[in-house]
């Protein structure tokens, strides 16, 4: 099942590795047949669309949040996909408990469970 995203852009490295890598690692339709090979992800229930792709200028960037159920199960799965956890599940006092990983382009990405 797609992991819903609160606002998203994944810019980096080569676009067609970062596609194949969150559709794996989330489940996430993406369709890059344009021009620019600009992998645009369907909005999943609860979230919104975004993009996926090559790195325009500067290297890789990224701001986003992905909501899942379980951090610990969604790390391992990133990891068998060739991802990195950067940071352990933690809670946030008073907030949600989240985690962070990098992708294989370097990219940092959050993780969420209780939002």
């Amino acid at each position: 099942m797609a992991k819903p995203v609160v606002h998203f852009e994944i810019m980096g490295g080569e676009g067609d590795i970062l596609q194949r890598f969150y559709a794996d690692a989330f489940g996430w339709e993406i369709d890059a047949d344009n021009p620019m090979q600009y992998g645009m992800v369907k909005a999943a229930e609860g979230g919104i669309g975004g993009g996926v792709g090559p790195a325009m200028e500067g290297g890789p960037s990224v701001t986003v949040y992905v909501q899942v159920d379980d951090l610990e199960a969604a790390l391992r799965t990133i990891e068998a996909s060739g991802g990195k956890t950067l940071l352990a599940p933690t809670d946030v006092p008073g907030g949600p408990r989240l985690a962070l990983f990098a992708d294989p382009a370097g990219n940092r990405v959050g993780l969420v469970k209780g939002m």
